[in-house]
């Protein structure tokens, strides 16, 4: 260190304690998020959000956060006991012991008051299934006892019927802070779980509840294509899941009864709380409207952010802020948290400052207006550059965001944005917290982001917030097409990022892609968000460009709801503007979708566009739309369809040296091989799939060629090679988090397992696989699946067990349309009756099974 430390020997209150702190931190020279990394080094927890506000108001911190604090700005072992000894005196002389987490509010942490803003946690906690969506409870929650014994009276007992509780109340005035608190301390009485949703009632974009219902569904326990692509299936099935469960389900800013009544549930044990600015007058239900604080509870969030010594020393003062603020939670805050910042400021200064504001606040008693005379306050104070940096925020479509995307918004580097939001956390306009490893991840809260589009309407022309949203839009689509990349799952072979007009350097993005996977379940929603704000403003190719790239993430994480509905809006801007390069593009990735989930009239028609679109462009938009179209072709047991449109995806992809379909293309041809009998000649076109894949890195072709492999060697009686080939496949999946794939190999493990003689470990895997393949709603790894049950029936000699098998496999396989498995399902189905002793049944299956050979275009199609 060039500049020495501070010693703590001149603290005597706590409010000098903590400047003392504060100073240190200035001459370390280390940003919040640098002392954090310096106390994880030594093996200490030091998050950004519990510094700031630690340093940020006058209580003393606790003993952890002083150590760790003085640590990471390089003092020694003496000056680490030094600080500790002091900081000891002082809570004995002021008669109170502070803990270890004593860590202070919050820019959340109002006075049960301002509304978190959290989005929803995508991974449930405790038994599996069970959701636990609410974000985190406040650090300081004050006042309210009333409301929440009025709210525990009406949601925590037993009654015979679901209970549903309307809280209303002005913007600012705390409902989201009470609904959270509140759900937390009904949790106990809810074993199966609390569900959460912030509606975005009077945002721009209000969420719907088809949207809502498949995020429900999906943190239930329902996967990727099993949420009904229905409202009312959806609707349906959210209402059977909750019907016989005790669930908290809380719905927060709420715009009306008709965004809300689809998501109530009608389990007789489960309750809901809503939250909305109105009164939501045609929605039924018990009421708890929550009014602006009284003065002595403004009086003690007050005395919570200065303490009790700052503010008895002025009282008049900080009973003159809390009466000017009209006891509105937030305003209350704004005030406080300016003080806390500013421990030499008199309050007087701040009662002066609110008293200008007087006639404002008195004639427009409206929480919007109230909270937007407040914010202000707090707003012309900042830096310039800091007043710039929030009105850039405030264009963001979505209040939770990455560091990443203020950087591009300013047209700064990673680190220079980080120091900006530093400097907005610390005056609590912006939250934060840490999410492992993909960093942090900041929070605006609407009312805030209300002011900052204000300001930059007034204050920024539009030409600079359209660049800025602009260099948005490039950062994102080019993180996505590298985090694609990356992954190396697609087999497009077409970057997008020739579209990126503005890029984060290469030492920013190895920051950021630690995880690209999880890099990408944190940013979703935000990505999604960006380019339907890009649509919005009509910037088709880059936005349709962005919805592009998201397919490898979509398809891996089985988000099927967002990629149709994102890539669909996208292909009809496309389509309306004339751009046939990107709407080639789109057709051809929902083509893979609807590939997926087994709609092959819709994946056939959506390939075939995209090839008449791509006419005359270059090879690398036909190769793939090729090989998607003779996908679905095999699947169908067209194969001579299938073989022509496989060989022309080769000779395409081998001009535009894209390997990944190459493989693909060559590996689908080995398949129609195997499949009409030719296990050699099939297993040479696997093993160069599996070299090719191999020398590119295309894992997921790598886990492919093996599975394929193990199918022949199925074939050839070479069960044990058939079994390693298949978990080798299935735990290349696994590390790339594609659990589709993963499901396949399983599934034809637990086949060659039961044909080894290991029948319980077979069946089991099995039914790992067919219930996996429900959730996905993978209707021909479902019918697959049933069929290798069925088989394993009737090696254990259960010849009933194997016919309802064999028929329900049948069924599927009907209704699908892949005729050559109809055989051979129906040849199981035979066998099964003939084992059960009933000889007309097994020969109506057999001549079932010829006739669907003979029906198939396959027939005789390939020497």
């Amino acid at each position: 260190m060039t500049t020495p430390l501070p010693t703590p020997g001149a603290a005597g209150t706590a409010a000098e304690f903590v400047a003392l702190l504060r100073t240190m931190k200035a001459r370390s020279g280390l940003s919040y998020r640098a002392l954090e990394r310096e106390a994880r080094k030594a093996g200490e927890h030091l998050p950004v959000s519990t510094l700031a506000s630690a340093l940020n108001r006058a209580s003393l911190p606790g003993k952890d956060i002083v150590v760790a604090l003085v640590r990471a700005c390089g003092g020694d072992p003496a000056t680490v006991k030094e600080w500790v000894e002091a900081r000891c005196t002082l809570a004995l002389r002021e008669g109170h012991a502070q803990t270890a987490d004593d860590s202070g509010p919050t820019a959340n942490g109002l006075a049960g008051t301002l509304g978190s803003g959290h989005q929803q946690q995508d991974a449930a906690i405790g038994r599996q299934f069970v959701p636990c969506l609410l974000p985190a409870d406040l650090s300081l929650f004050v006042g309210r006892d009333d409301e929440l014994g009025e709210a525990a009276r009406l949601l925590g007992q037993e009654r015979p019927g679901p209970v549903t509780l309307v809280v209303t109340g002005p913007a600012g005035v705390g409902k989201t802070a009470f609904a959270v608190h509140a759900g937390h301390q009904l949790a106990p009485r809810f074993p199966d779980g609390q569900l959460y949703v912030d509606l975005r009632g009077f945002g721009d974009e209000p969420a719907e509840p088809f949207a809502v219902l498949g995020a429900f569904l999906r943190a239930l326990g329902v996967r990727g294509g099993a949420v009904p692509s229905e409202l009312p299936g959806r609707i349906d099935l959210y209402r059977t899941l909750l019907a016989q469960r005790k669930t908290l389900v809380v719905l927060d800013n709420a715009a009306d009864a008709q965004q809300v009544n689809d998501l109530l549930p009608n389990g007789t044990r489960c309750a809901t709380i809503v939250t909305s600015r109105t009164t939501l007058a045609d929605l039924g239900g018990r009421r708890l409207a929550l009014n602006v604080l009284d003065s002595a509870t403004g009086l003690a969030l007050l005395r919570e952010m200065l303490g009790p010594d700052r503010t008895a020393a002025e009282f008049d003062s900080a009973r003159s802020i809390v009466e000017t603020c009209d006891g509105l939670p937030l305003a209350v805050w704004v005030a406080g948290a300016r003080l806390a910042a500013r421990p030499h400021w008199p309050l007087a200064k701040v009662a002066r400052a609110l008293a200008d504001e007087q006639r404002k606040l008195d004639e427009l008693a409206v929480g919007h207006i109230a909270v937007r005379a407040s914010l202000e306050l707090t707003y012309r104070a900042m830096a310039a550059g800091t007043q710039h940096a929030l009105r850039m925020l405030a264009l963001l479509p979505g209040p939770d965001f990455g560091a990443w995307a203020l950087a591009a918004l300013l047209d700064v580097d990673l680190s220079r944005a980080e120091n900006v939001l530093d400097d907005l956390v610390e005056v609590h306009l912006v939250g934060v917290r840490s999410v492992g490893a993909t960093g942090f991840r900041y929070q605006l809260h609407d009312l805030v982001r209300l002011l900052g589009r204000e300001r930059a309407e007034q204050e920024d022309s539009p030409q600079d917030r359209t660049a800025a949203l602009t260099r948005l839009l490039g950062a994102s689509l080019h993180l996505a097409d590298l985090a694609a990349e990356t992954l190396s799952v697609d087999f497009q072979g077409i970057s997008q990022t020739d579209l990126a007009t503005w890029r984060l350097s290469a030492t920013d993005i190895e920051q950021l892609f630690v995880d690209p996977m999880a890099w990408f379940n944190e940013e979703r929603q935000f990505l999604i968000d960006v380019a339907d704000q890009a649509l919005d403003r009509s910037d088709i190719a880059p936005a349709a460009g962005l919805a592009t790239a998201l397919t490898t993430l979509f398809q891996v994480g089985s988000h099927f709801d967002d990629w149709e509905r994102l890539q669909g809006r996208g292909l009809k801007a496309a389509l309306a503007a004339g751009d046939r390069r990107t709407a080639s593009q789109l057709h051809r990735c929902l083509g893979e979708l609807t590939t997926i989930l087994d709609r092959y009239p819709e994946a056939l028609d959506h390939f075939e566009q995209a090839l008449l679109l791509a006419e005359g462009m270059g090879p690398a938009y036909r190769a793939s739309a090729t090989a998607g179209l003779a996908y679905v072709h095999r699947l169908l047991g067209q194969y001579s369809s299938a073989v022509r449109h496989f060989e022309k995806a080769a000779e395409l992809a081998r001009s535009a040296e894209n390997i990944n379909c190459l493989v693909y293309a060559t590996n689908g041809i080995g398949v129609i091989d195997l499949e009409q009998g030719r296990v050699e000649a099939a297993m040479e076109r696997f093993t160069e799939c599996l070299e090719a894949s191999r020398r590119g890195g295309y894992r997921p072709g790598e886990a492919q060629a093996l599975r394929c492999l193990g199918q022949s060697h199925r074939a050839l009686g070479a069960h044990p090679l058939a079994a390693d080939s298949f978990r080798l496949a299935a735990s290349i999946s696994e590390d790339l988090g594609d659990r589709l794939g993963a499901t396949h190999a399983t599934c034809w493990l637990g086949d060659v397992l039961v044909r080894l003689g290991e029948h319980q470990e077979g069946r089991r895997s099995l039914a790992r696989s067919l219930w996996a393949y429900r959730e996905f709603g993978n209707l021909w790894g479902e019918a697959a699946t049933l069929y290798a049950l069925a088989e394993a029936q009737l090696a254990a000699g259960r010849p009933l067990h194997a016919r309802r098998r064999a028929e329900a496999a049948v069924r599927l396989w009907r209704r699908i349309g892949a005729r050559t498995w109809l055989a051979v399902g129906l040849d199981t189905l035979a066998k099964a009756h003939e084992l059960a002793g009933d000889q007309a049944a097994a020969a109506e299956a057999g001549e079932a099974a010829a006739e669907a050979r003979s029906s198939s275009p396959a027939a005789g199609d390939r020497s």
